[in-house]
C-alpha cells in the first residue's frame, strides 16, 4: 500500500509525538537507560475533545494503567504515554498534573480524568529499580510533542528495549486507505521489547546469547478515518497479525497490547444535547479492508523500523546490545 509522506504515526492529521530520553552510566554496576514517549491524539484538548478508541490484549503480561474505562466507554481522554515497568506511577503523576493544569475542572466542578500508560521491562540494560524517570519527564515529553518527524530507535521509551535479541525501542510507519475519492491515513507506532534472534523471519541473527525476561510490546493504531470503538478494535486485532509477520510467537512472559483510535469524530466532554449524532464508515464499504490492510503492513515495518533505526546501546552492568543489520 502507498505510505504516508513521512512514514509515521504523526501522517495522520493532528497526532503529536514526544520523546524524553535519559542515558546516564552511575557506574560500573548501575545505569540509566530509559525515557518516556507521549502521544497525543489530536491538536486540541483531548480531556475536552475526547476520541473514539479501543484496545486488544494479545498477551496479557503488562502493566498498563487505563485500559477498563477506555474499554467501557470507547473513548480515550488523555495522551497515551509510554515508558519502563517501574515507571508507571511516576508517568501517570506527570501526565496528571499536565492534565490538570490545562483543566482546571477536572476534580472540581466535573468528573476525575482516565489516563493511558503502557510499559515494556527494560532492565537488561537500566537499571530500573533506581527510579530514574519522574513526573517532571512526563512533562517534558508532552511538552515536546509536535506534529512531523520525531527519532526512532533507541529513544525515548524505547531506549532501554531489546527486540530479537538486537537494539529495539520506538517505531513507525504508516499506510494510506484509498477507494475512488476517499482516502484515510493510518499510523502505527510500537514500543518493541520482545523475541529471540532466531525467530525474526527478515534476519539470519543467531539465537540470544542473553539471559533477559521475555519482553513485551506496545503498538499504538491511530487513524483519521471515521470509525467507532467496535471498530477499532477489530483494527487492533489485525495489529497483531502484522506483529505475528515479524516472526514472534508471543512467549509466556510478554505483555502484547495494542491501542486504537480515530481521530476523525471527537466526543466534547459536555454538551446540552441528549443524543450525539456522527457517521461512521460501513464495514461492508471496502475501506474498511483497506484499514485491515494498512494495520497489518505499517505494524510489520514498524517493528522492522525501531530495529533499523536504533543503534547498538551500553547499559548497565557494562551490558551491550548490538545494533541489528537485516541481511
Amino acid at each position: 500500500m502507498n505510505k504516508g509522506t513521512l512514514n509515521l504515526i504523526t501522517d495522520v492529521p493532528g497526532v503529536q509525538v514526544g520523546h524524553v530520553t535519559l542515558d546516564q552510566c552511575i557506574n560500573n554496576q548501575d545505569s540509566i537507560c530509559t525515557g518516556v514517549t507521549a502521544i497525543l491524539p489530536h491538536e486540541g484538548n483531548p480531556f475536552l475533545q475526547k476520541v473514539h478508541a479501543a484496545s486488544f490484549v494479545l498477551n496479557g503480561f503488562g502493566k498498563t494503567v487505563g485500559l477498563i474505562q477506555l474499554e467501557e466507554l470507547g473513548l480515550m481522554e488523555s495522551p497515551i504515554m509510554l515508558t519502563n515497568t517501574f515507571s508507571v506511577g511516576a508517568v501517570l503523576e506527570g501526565t496528571l498534573l499536565y492534565m490538570l493544569e490545562q483543566n482546571p475542572t477536572i476534580g472540581d466542578s466535573t468528573s476525575s480524568l482516565n489516563l493511558v500508560v503502557g510499559e515494556c521491562n527494560d532492565s537488561y540494560l537500566n537499571s530500573m529499580r533506581l527510579l530514574a524517570v519522574r513526573p517532571e519527564h512526563a512533562v517534558e515529553a508532552l511538552q515536546a510533542a509536535a506534529p512531523g518527524s520525531f527519532q526512532q530507535g533507541a529513544v525515548g521509551a524505547g531506549k532501554g528495549m531489546i527486540c530479537y535479541g538486537v537494539k529495539g525501542g520506538i517505531g513507525s510507519s504508516s499506510r494510506i486507505a484509498e477507494h475512488g475519492d476517499n482516502a484515510f491515513t493510518l499510523g502505527v507506532l510500537v514500543l518493541t521489547n520482545f523475541g529471540r534472534a532466531g525467530e525474526c523471519q527478515i534476519s539470519n541473527w543467531e539465537q540470544d546469547k542473553i539471559d533477559k525476561p521475555d519482553g513485551s510490546v506496545i503498538i499504538i493504531v491511530a487513524t483519521d478515518a471515521p470509525i467507532d470503538s467496535r471498530q477499532l478494535k477489530r483494527l487492533a486485532r489485525r495489529a497483531a497479525i502484522g506483529l505475528g509477520r515479524t516472526g514472534t510467537h508471543i512467549h509466556n512472559g510478554s505483555g502484547d497490547i495494542v491501542i486504537a483510535f480515530s481521530n476523525a469524530n471527537t466526543v466534547a466532554h459536555e454538551s446540552d444535547h441528549p443524543f450525539e449524532t456522527q457517521s461512521f464508515l460501513r464495514d461492508d464499504h471496502p475501506l474498511m479492508n483497506e484499514l485491515f490492510q494498512g494495520t497489518i503492513e505499517a505494524t510489520e515495518e514498524a517493528v522492522y523500523q525501531s530495529i533499523r533505526l536504533s543503534q547498538t546501546t551500553t547499559g548497565r552492568l557494562g551490558r551491550v546490545i548490538e545494533k541489528g543489520v537485516f541481511v
